[in-house]
Formats: C-alpha cells, structure tokens, sequence
C-alpha cells in the first residue's frame, strides 16, 4: 500500500499512578526524523521507543509527545537524583573555593532545585511494559491514518497520470499534419519564385524540419516513465523517492517537448503537461 508522511494519532492508557496520553504526528520529510517530549522520568523508555518507531516508519518527521496526568492525593516514590546533587556540590564547593564568604547550599535548597527529586516509577518493568504496548496501539492506528492519506494521494496521482497519456496520445498525429502542411507552404513558396518543386532544396527544407519537430523520442520516453509511474503507484511500498525521481524526469521531456513546439497546439499540450506533472510533484512530496 501507499502510505502518506502526513499522519496523526492521539491514545490514552490508565496505569496504576494516573492516566498516559501519547500524541504522534508527522509531517514529509526526505529522511526519518524522529523528535521525542517526554516527561523527565519517563526518559529512560525513549531508546525503546525510538527503536520501536525506526522498524515501522521509513519516512517523514515525526513528534512523539508523551504526557503523564498522576491521580489526585497518589504519593509517587521518590529519589535523589544523585548525578544532578554531585553537580551541585561540586559546584557549591567551587563557588566557596572563589569567594571565601559565600554560603554553603541549605537542604532545602537542595531539596528545591529542579529536577533533584525524581519518581523511579519510569523504572519499573509494568510501566515500562503499559507505555510500549501504547506506542504500539498508538503507531497502528497513525500507520492506519498515514495509509488512508496515501491511498488517496494514490487515486489522485494515477487520475493525473490517466490525463497525461491523454495529451501525449494526443501530440502523435500532429507531427505528420505539421509536416504535410510545411511542405503545402514550402512548394506553394517555391511555386510563387518560379523554382522547381522538385529541386533538392525542397527535400533538405522538409528533412530539416522533421529533424526540428520529431518529437518521437519525447514521447516514447514519456510513455516509458508514465508506465514506470503507474507500476511504482500499484506495487506500493516505500515508493516516494523514486516517484519523486521519475516527476523530475517526466518535466524534463515535456520542457523538450516545449522547446520543439512550432506549433501553437503542442505548446498548449507542453504547458498542460508541465501544470500536471507539477500537480503530481507536489502530492509526491507527501508520499513516504
């Protein structure tokens, strides 16, 4: 399936100190960019986490909010954060090292410093266990809502591939028209300045000018990455940078498609086919 980069998804789960609620969005992104906010004592899960949404995304920028709503009157076990106290007793005694008269840190202003005190309740392998299996539930139902998008972006992007071969179908009969009508114009030409219509310069001109207006190339080539474009949309998968590719590939045929146009109703085709293709760059950009 296609899946889309532009994805949300919001679970809550009660444990036994409160309620969890965790939110993931995301945006397109040429590469996986994952950006966690958790609540300090839940930090130590974040490599899980990380590891968990690595397996199952591949692209896009991801924001994994997880936000912790304790029960009212529900003492949560406490201890020192020890790494942040040895700071600040290193620090205090750098600080009266300096200054001879400065005051030593009290308890409680010890006890008052942000962060000092944690819960040890991000420790416990039931809490570690309740946040992973919502992860999960919440990254089924965002992968859920990611593949929704995308089968639309799907739908639409085959829509405007069905459009393009019906320009480029349309161009082929032109260039023999084109050609028959040059010639008209050139015997009439050289009928009106008494030269013989079946002078050797009436050959080089025409050769000359189906040289200038063969589009053939173009076109096949078209054909080709259109027929690429539509198999990559029906495989699925992870098909966003290679369809990506293949519009810069696409807009550069029809920009030469453009530049050979002596005729005003190829170069309405050429611009058609630009506004189309850009059309599609576009929705590719949210494609994962």
């Amino acid at each position: 399936m296609i899946a889309s980069m532009t994805g949300y998804a919001v679970m809550s789960k009660e444990i036994a100190h409160g309620s969890l609620t965790l939110e993931l969005r995301s945006v397109n992104n040429r590469y996986l960019d994952i950006q966690f906010r958790l609540p300090d004592e839940f930090r130590l899960l974040e490599p899980a986490m990380r590891e968990l949404l690595n397996t199952q995304l591949k692209r896009g920028k991801i924001d994994c909010r997880l936000t912790f709503m304790p029960y009212a009157k529900v003492d949560l076990p406490q201890q020192l954060n020890e790494p942040l106290l040895s700071r600040l007793i290193e620090l205090n005694n750098t600080v009266k090292s300096a200054l001879s008269d400065a005051k030593s840190l009290t308890v409680a202003d010890i006890l008052s410093w942000p962060d000092i005190l944690k819960s040890d309740m991000a420790s416990t392998p039931a809490l570690h266990e309740a946040c992973m299996e919502l992860l999960q539930a919440t990254l089924n139902e965002f992968i859920a809502t990611r593949v929704r998008e995308g089968e639309k972006l799907k739908n639409t992007l085959l829509e405007r591939l069905r459009q393009l071969r019906q320009l480029t179908t349309a161009l082929s009969p032109r260039i023999p028209m084109l050609l028959a009508n040059f010639q008209e114009k050139l015997i009439t030409r050289l009928q009106e300045a008494k030269i013989d219509g079946n002078d050797d310069r009436l050959r080089q001109e025409l050769i000359l000018f189906a040289s200038k207006i063969d589009i053939d190339e173009e076109l096949s080539r078209l054909q080709t990455h259109l027929d690429e474009v539509e198999h990559a949309l029906l495989k699925g998968g992870c098909v966003g940078k290679r369809l990506d590719f293949l519009m810069q590939e696409l807009n550069r045929e029809a920009n030469t498609l453009g530049s050979k146009s002596v005729d005003i109703e190829v170069s309405k085709i050429s611009v058609e086919l630009k506004i189309l293709i850009e059309q599609m760059r576009e929705q590719v950009q949210n494609i994962e």
